[in-house]
């Protein structure tokens, strides 16, 4: 499913992402986080990017891309299936270049859209309280703050939202 994203010149896309896009995801991911003074985890929290088939395809969820019309990953989301009704929104980057032209309401707009089209109706995401443009935009989509069973390493924070 392809999505242009609003106020853009020319229309990026967002794109079921596939195994060759793992490098220029990680090239997104890794660097956004260094520059909060937060630590990739390639062998933890963040061995999914690892294989975006077998991480979420393969288990009911889905990965997609922001691809700009000259080719370049410009940002990510991950859906990843917790059981039948709940996903946790997972690894929603966006190239610092682009922020400010409402590529990462698209995003978050997509993953929502995603989600109910793929049958769950509640999701769910953690993230570290450094990241404020990112909570400040799921607040404003009506993620509200819970209580997780657990969180990963670098988070602090975790927000859930009925579909």
């Amino acid at each position: 499913m392809n999505h242009a994203t609003p106020g853009a010149r020319q229309a990026a896309v967002i794109r079921a992402a596939t195994h060759a896009d793992i490098p220029r995801v990680v090239g997104i991911v890794f660097p956004v986080l260094e520059s909060y003074g937060l630590a990739p985890d390639p062998a933890g929290t963040d061995a999914d990017l690892a294989d975006l088939e077998a991480a979420y395809f393969r288990n009911g969820g889905f990965f997609a891309v922001l691809e700009e019309p000259d080719g370049t990953v410009a940002g990510s989301y991950g859906l990843l299936r917790i059981d039948a009704a709940t996903c946790e929104l997972r690894k929603m980057y966006l190239d610092p270049a682009r922020r400010g032209r409402g590529h990462g309401r698209a995003l978050l707009e997509h993953a929502i859209a995603k989600a109910l089209e793929l049958g769950f109706r509640r999701m769910v995401l953690e993230t570290a309280s450094v990241l404020t443009e990112a909570i400040a935009l799921y607040r404003r989509y009506g993620f509200v703050p819970y209580r997780p069973p657990h969180l990963s390493t670098r988070c602090d924070l975790a927000f859930e939202r009925n579909l």
